[in-house]
C-alpha cells in the first residue's frame, strides 16, 4: 500500500515545527529570566537595603562625634537639645539600626559577617565612653569643675580615645560599604550580562520562528491553500449558477477525494437545471433520475413536477373568478371614496366657516392699531379654528386688551372663545378694574357652562392675563389667571406672577377674589402678555419643550427691536425650534411699546 501524505499529516508536521520552536524560545527565556529574577531579588532584598543600612550606621557614628563635641564643649543644662539628641543616639537610634543590620547579615558572607560583629563591638565599646565622659559632664554646674572638663577633653582631643575610636570605626564602615557597593555592582551586571543574553537569543530565535513560519506557510499554501481555493473558485461560480467549462484532475489525498464528489455534483446539478428548465416551460413529461434513492433535491423536482401540473390547472380556474371578484370589489370602493370626500368637504366647509365667525369676535385691525399704535399680535392657531384669542376694547379712555387661552383647541376651543370674548365684553360694561372684570368673568363662565351642576365633572374654562392702560398716566394696571405679565426696563424682564385659579372655576371657591396690580411705566419699557403655548411647543435637537426659561431669555433678545420685527422673529424663532414636529398647542404673544 503507497503512503498516503494526508492533509492532516502536512499541517501536522508544519506545527510541530513551531511547537518545538516556541517551546525552546519558552525555555531559555524561562531558565533566563528565573535567574535574572533572583538575582534582582538579591539586589533588592540584600545588596540595596545592607548597602543603605551601613551608611546610616556611619551616618550615625558622625553624628556621635560632632554630639559628644558639642556635650564637652557647650557647657549647657542636661535638657539641652544637643543632649537630648545623643541620648536618643545611643539608647534608641543605634540599637534599632544594630537590629535592622543583624537581620540583613544573615545573608551576607561569613567574612562580611564576621567584620560588622566586630564593629558592633567597638561601637558598643565607643558608647560606653560617651557614657563616661556624660557621666563627667551631666550638668550645667558640673563645667565649673576643672577635673571633669579635664578628663572628658583628654577622651574627646586629637589624641583622646573616643576620637581615635570614631575615625577606626568610620574607617573600617568605609571599607564594608566599598566591599558591598562592589558586590551590588557586581550583580547589576551580572544581571544586565543575563537581559543581554537573553536579548539576543530571542533575536535569533525569532528570526529562526519568522523563517520556519514562513517556510511552513509556502509550504502550506503550496501543497493545500492552492488547491483549496481552486475549489473555493468553483464552488463560488456554482452559487452563482455559474457551472465549470471541464471536469478538474483529483489527487491522491483528501482534496482528490473533494474533488471526485466535486465533479459528481456538477454533472447532477447540470441534469437538474436541464429538467428545472423543461418544466419550467411546461414540459411536464420530461424524462429526470435522480442521483439516488437518497437525492432529495432530485425527489422533491418530481413531485414540483406533479405539482405543478396540477396547480396549473387550478390556478387557471380561480383567475377566472377572482377577476369577477375584483372588479366587483373595485366599484364598491369607488362608492365608498365618494362618499368619504363629500362628509370630508361638508365637515372642512363648516369649520372654515366657523373659523370665519371666530374672526368676527377678534378685535379689527384699525382698532388695534387705533388703541394700541406700538404693539404686535402673533397669532397662530394650531387648527383651522382656535382656542386662544386676543380681546381689545376701549373705554373711558383707557385700552383694554387680554390674551385668553381656553380649555382645548380646534372647534371645541374656538367655541369656548366665542362664549368668553362675550362674558369679556358684558364684564367690561359693568366694571373697570382687571380684577373686578375678572371676578365678573369667572363667576358668569361657571354659570353658563353649569359647573356647579350635580355631578359635573368638566373642568372647561379659560387662563388669562387682562391689562387695563392708561395712555396719559403711562398707567398699566393688571389682573391673571394663570398667565403671567413680562415687562423689561433697562435690560432687565420682570414677572408679574398671576393667581393660580382659571376663569369656570368659581363654584369651588366662591369666596376667592382676583388681584388687581398697578404698575407705572416708563418711555421704552416693553409690556409681553401670552398664552402657554409658545412656551409649551416641542422642538430643538432633543425633541424637548421650550420652556418660560428660555421664551424670557428670547424676549431680552429682540426687545430692542421694532415692533414689526419682533413678531417676524419671535415666528421664526418658533418655527426653528418647532422644525418637523406638530404645533402641540394654539399660540398667542401680544407685546407692548411704551
Amino acid at each position: 500500500m503507497s503512503f498516503k501524505f494526508s492533509i492532516g499529516k502536512r499541517i501536522g508536521t508544519g506545527f510541530g515545527v513551531l511547537i518545538f520552536l516556541v517551546i525552546s524560545v519558552f525555555f531559555v527565556t524561562y531558565q533566563t529570566l528565573d535567574k535574572s529574577i533572583k538575582i534582582n531579588d538579591e539586589i533588592t532584598t540584600v545588596n540595596n537595603p545592607s548597602l543603605t543600612a551601613l551608611e546610616e550606621l556611619k551616618f550615625l557614628a558622625v553624628r556621635s562625634k560632632m554630639l559628644i563635641f558639642n556635650w564637652v564643649y557647650s557647657q549647657s543644662n542636661t535638657n539641652h537639645p544637643d543632649k537630648i539628641k545623643l541620648v536618643r543616639l545611643i539608647e534608641l537610634e543605634y540599637p534599632a539600626i544594630k537590629l535592622k543590620i543583624s537581620k540583613l547579615a544573615g545573608s551576607w558572607n561569613e567574612k562580611d559577617l564576621k567584620k560588622i560583629n566586630s564593629l558592633f563591638e567597638e561601637i558598643d565599646v565607643l558608647f560606653e565612653m560617651h557614657q563616661e565622659v556624660m557621666s563627667y559632664l551631666p550638668d550645667f554646674e558640673s563645667y565649673e569643675e576643672a577635673t571633669n572638663q579635664f578628663l572628658a577633653n583628654s577622651m574627646i582631643g586629637d589624641d583622646g580615645e573616643i576620637y581615635i575610636k570614631t575615625n577606626e570605626i568610620i574607617f573600617h564602615l568605609d571599607e564594608l560599604i566599598n566591599i558591598h557597593k562592589f558586590q551590588t555592582d557586581h550583580a547589576t551586571k551580572k544581571m544586565q550580562s543575563s537581559f543581554n543574553f537573553l536579548k539576543t537569543l530571542a533575536k535569533y530565535l525569532g528570526l529562526a520562528l519568522i523563517i520556519g513560519g514562513l517556510l511552513i506557510a509556502f509550504y502550506t499554501t503550496k501543497s493545500i491553500v492552492t488547491p483549496v481555493n481552486n475549489l473555493k473558485h468553483i464552488l463560488l461560480k456554482l452559487s452563482k449558477g455559474i457551472f465549470p467549462e471541464k471536469a478538474i484532475q483529483a489527487r491522491n489525498d483528501e482534496i482528490g477525494e473533494m474533488t471526485i464528489a466535486l465533479n459528481r455534483l456538477v454533472t447532477g446539478l447540470k441534469s437538474t437545471k436541464d429538467f428545472a428548465n423543461a418544466v419550467g416551460s411546461g414540459k411536464y413529461n420530461t424524462d429526470y433520475e435522480p442521483l439516488s434513492d437518497k437525492d432529495a433535491l432530485g425527489i422533491a423536482l418530481l413531485k414540483m413536477r406533479e405539482d405543478l401540473e396540477e396547480n396549473e390547472r387550478v390556478l387557471e380556474e380561480k383567475v377566472v373568478e377572482r377577476t369577477k371578484e375584483v372588479v366587483k370589489q373595485k366599484d364598491e370602493i369607488e362608492k365608498q371614496n365618494e362618499k368619504i370626500s363629500e362628509l370630508y368637504k361638508e365637515v372642512t366647509d363648516s369649520i372654515k366657516y366657523a373659523k370665519r365667525l371666530q374672526e368676527a369676535i377678534l378685535p379689527p385691525d384699525e382698532l388695534v392699531k387705533q388703541a394700541l399704535p406700538t404693539s404686535f399680535i402673533l397669532y397662530k392657531p394650531k387648527d383651522i379654528v382656535s382656542g386662544d384669542f386676543y380681546w381689545v376694547e376701549q373705554k373711558n379712555n383707557k385700552t383694554y386688551f387680554a390674551a385668553v387661552d381656553c380649555t382645548g383647541h380646534g372647534v371645541p376651543g374656538a367655541f369656548m372663545s366665542i362664549l368668553g370674548n362675550n362674558a369679556l365684553n358684558e364684564a367690561l360694561r359693568k366694571f373697570d378694574t382687571p380684577a373686578e372684570i375678572l371676578d365678573d368673568l369667572n363667576k358668569g363662565i361657571s354659570e353658563k357652562l353649569h359647573n356647579n351642576a350635580l355631578g359635573s365633572t368638566t373642568k372647561d374654562g379659560m387662563d388669562l392675563a387682562l391689562c387695563c392702560y392708561d395712555t396719559s398716566k403711562k398707567e398699566l394696571q393688571y389682573a391673571g389667571a394663570f398667565n403671567p405679565l413680562y415687562t423689561i426696563r433697562n435690560n432687565e424682564i420682570t414677572q408679574l406672577k398671576a393667581d393660580k385659579f382659571a376663569i369656570g372655576t368659581y363654584f369651588e371657591n366662591p369666596k376667592q377674589k382676583y388681584r388687581n396690580h398697578t404698575l407705572q411705566l416708563q418711555e421704552n419699557d416693553m409690556v409681553y402678555i401670552f398664552s402657554d403655548g409658545y412656551a409649551d411647543q416641542f422642538g430643538g435637537p432633543k425633541g424637548k419643550k421650550l420652556m418660560y426659561k428660555q421664551f424670557r431669555d428670547y424676549l431680552l433678545d429682540i426687545h430692542l427691536e421694532s415692533i414689526s420685527s419682533q413678531k417676524e422673529l419671535l415666528n421664526n424663532n418658533i418655527e426653528t425650534w418647532k422644525g418637523s414636529l406638530e404645533q402641540v398647542d394654539d399660540i398667542l404673544v401680544i407685546g407692548m411699546h411704551v
